[in-house]
């Protein structure tokens, strides 16, 4: 089952029910299915056309902006896109306005001629207006975790917000 957002959207939480789940983190039973027997993961997914499950995103990583959601995925797919970008990684970064903005943080290729104006003109024109980051941040490395992937809590507590 796949838990809606909103009825425009067709993409939300992932939950599964069945006899395999846990029942809870001992010994209170913490974290385990709700009363009717949904465990909710903190994926983000969708049915495609042949009803397999796509997984998006992370809820964790999800940035709403002025309401609206914005899967780092996406953003990052659209950056990597530019030649001399080795890494990129979308994070929500807080704003008084919008909630959070986007803030791309870009590791670049040895002797790469990016810039912030040039990342986010590229973003312009491949996004929706509020899917385009606020800023871009140039890094040497970003942090992953011991499975390969970008630990986005370590990212925002060492890039500046």
């Amino acid at each position: 089952m796949v838990a809606s957002f909103g009825e425009e959207s067709d993409t939300g939480i992932v939950s599964a029910r069945g006899p395999n789940l846990f029942s809870g983190y001992w010994p209170d039973g913490d974290g385990g299915p709700d009363a009717d027997g949904w465990f909710r993961t903190t994926d983000v997914g969708h049915l495609d056309a042949d009803g397999d499950l796509r997984l998006v995103d992370r809820a964790g990583d999800l940035i709403i902006v002025n309401g609206f959601n914005v899967y780092p995925h996406e953003v990052e797919q659209v950056i990597a896109e530019l030649p001399g970008v080795a890494e990129v990684a979308a994070i929500g970064v807080p704003d008084d306005r919008a909630g959070e903005r986007v803030r791309a943080v870009v590791v670049a290729v040895a002797g790469a001629d990016l810039t912030e104006d040039g990342v986010l003109a590229h973003c312009r024109a491949n996004l929706a207006r509020f899917k385009v980051p606020a800023s871009v941040v140039f890094v040497e490395s970003v942090p992953h975790s011991a499975t390969g992937k970008i630990r986005r809590a370590g990212l925002r507590s060492s890039v500046d917000v």
